[in-house]
């Protein structure tokens, strides 16, 4: 039984850190739009669900190894189950820049909606199960 519950928690809990890591991606686009030569990002949600759920192992984090004292230290961090994907801009613009605002506006909405909707269910969820417990 508790198996069944962790696992449907760990479902939620994927797909609302997946979504806010979605919109981070959306908002550095949106906040890009008149950078040149910047490259519109974004990542498939089913595919980084998918990943989520099977469990597949990220990379570990890497640092750098200093030589001297006046380097300054530095460490990358690895994604972990989304890859970041160049988006193909419908229209170029002249400077390089690949953001389509209107796409970026419709997936930044869309991407809210759905996360708001994964907290509704999860709220029901627990309400529901705070119900069965006081009963």
């Amino acid at each position: 039984m508790l198996d069944r519950l962790n696992e449907d928690f760990r479902f939620f809990q994927q797909s609302l850190g997946l979504r806010a890591q979605r919109q981070e991606v959306l908002s550095s686009n949106i906040a890009n739009a008149d950078t040149p030569n910047y490259k519109a990002r974004d990542f498939d949600f089913k595919t980084a669900m998918a990943n989520a759920m099977e469990g597949t192992m990220r990379l570990s984090d890497t640092s750098l190894t200093l030589t001297s004292a006046r380097h300054i230290p530095a460490k990358a961090v690895s994604q972990g189950p989304t890859d970041l994907l160049y988006r193909l801009p419908y229209q170029p613009s002249m400077d390089g820049n690949t953001v389509d605002m209107d796409i970026e506006r419709v997936q930044f909405a869309d991407n809210t909606l759905h996360y708001q909707s994964t907290m509704q269910l999860l709220s029901g969820r627990i309400r529901t199960m705070m119900a069965a417990i006081q009963e």
